[in-house]
This record gives structure tokens, C-alpha cells and sequence, in this order.
């Protein structure tokens, strides 16, 4: 995980250039996805919001959102085959909030088995200070090419009750009880724990440099 932090900048100054190819948002019944659409409409985007998995492998970049609990979620996503599609693409993928957490290993939330993208485990806040974390927090560390442009002092929206260990993933780091991942990389496979399309400049820099990145490579689980 690399600490470098970089000041923000003026993002009325950093047009997004056109984005080329279809943008997916996958549909899996967890919520979230009408305001992500918003905030990429605002970007000039219209994704296209689908479970069909030859739409999904198809895309030009992927957006997998989500509010709500890990164990349905896991389960709509074996029965519909979309845990094996989206643990096999080389496209862009970006998980956003319960999306980053069920590219993990497994989930405390009853005992969820995840889609294993990322080694880490998913574990409940412990009660020593109100739970859910919920609102603005800033990062205490941020490294890779989606925090290009975002400083120390930059705040990011937060809603959620379990989080991700830091580990090996970890691209990001905020601290509420304890040091979580707020943001976590493997190849093409991005996850955000906080919510993007809620965090205002800061939140649509991010989603900027998602958009920035180049396309496919290759996946590996090593």
C-alpha cells in the first residue's frame, strides 16, 4: 500500500474526456444504484444497469454498488452465475460500500463465503463508539491512481457497520474504532467502502479517475 497523499484539485479545471464503450452497473438487488446512475449522469455518463452476464463481460467498465446485507446478496449472485462473471473479467470494476465488502474473502455478517477478489476478511465494528460509522471521515493514508488529486484533508461519505482489515489489498486507510480499508486494488478490481456519489468534488475526482483508467488487463488471483 503505498501512503502517499496529493492535494486536491480544482476539478472544474479537469474536464472528463468521453468515455468510450458501455459503463455497467450491476443489478443484483442491494440497492444503491439510482444514486450512482445520478452521479455518473452528472459525469455525462449513461450506464447501463443489468444482471445479463454477457452485457456485464461485454462492458467497457463495471460499477458493482450496493447497500444492504451480505448474505442475500451472495446468494443472488450464485443463483443468477454473476459470482463467476464477475470474478473473471479484465475490464475496470469498481466495487462501491457492501460492493467492496463482498469482493472479500467472507463476511461476519452471517457467516457470508464472498467472491474472494480480495484476501481480506470482512468483520463488525465493535461497540466502543456508535455503530454504524456513518457520515464524513477524511483518509489517514491513500496510494494508486483513483486518489490522484485527493488530500489529507479531503472528507468522504461513510455508512457502514462492518469493514474490511487493512491487509495486503488495502489502497486506502481511515480509522473509526479501528484502522479499516476504505478503499482497496488487485488488478483491475478497485473497491471504495465509502460512498462516492454521496462525497461531493472529493467523491466525483474519484469516480474522474476510475474513469481514467486504461482498459483491459489481466486478472490474477496470485
Amino acid at each position: 500500500m503505498s501512503g502517499d497523499i496529493l492535494k486536491l484539485e480544482s476539478i472544474a479545471d479537469d474536464p472528463l474526456g468521453p468515455v468510450t464503450g458501455e459503463v455497467v452497473i450491476v443489478k443484483y438487488n442491494a440497492g444503491n444504484v439510482q444514486s450512482v446512475s445520478c452521479a455518473l449522469n452528472r459525469l455525462g455518463i449513461e450506464p447501463v444497469v443489468t444482471d445479463d452476464p454477457e452485457r456485464i463481460s461485454s462492458a467497457d467498465r463495471v460499477i458493482f454498488p450496493g447497500v444492504g446485507e451480505a448474505s442475500s446478496a451472495m446468494r443472488y449472485l450464485r443463483k443468477t452465475g454473476l459470482d463467476t462473471v464477475l470474478t473473471s473479467l479484465s475490464q475496470p470494476f469498481l466495487g462501491i460500500c457492501l460492493g467492496m465488502q463482498l469482493m472479500c474473502s467472507w463476511s461476519e455478517e452471517n457467516n457470508t463465503t464472498c467472491l474472494g477478489i480480495f484476501s481480506e476478511k470482512v468483520l463488525l465494528f465493535p461497540p466502543r463508539l456508535k455503530v454504524p460509522h456513518m457520515g464524513w471521515n477524511t483518509l489517514a493514508a491513500a496510494g494508486g491512481p483513483l486518489f490522484a488529486g485527493i488530500g489529507a484533508d479531503d472528507y468522504l461519505y461513510f455508512v457502514h457497520s462492518y469493514y474490511a482489515a487493512a491487509g495486503p489489498d488495502t489502497s486506502a486507510v481511515c480509522s473509526y474504532i479501528t484502522p479499516f480499508s476504505a478503499a482497496m486494488q488487485k488488478g483491475n478490481y478497485y473497491g471504495l467502502q465509502f460512498h462516492p456519489e454521496k462525497s461531493g468534488a472529493a467523491g466525483e475526482r474519484i469516480l474522474r479517475n476510475f474513469f481514467g483508467l486504461n482498459g483491459r488487463q489481466q486478472y490474477s488471483r496470485d
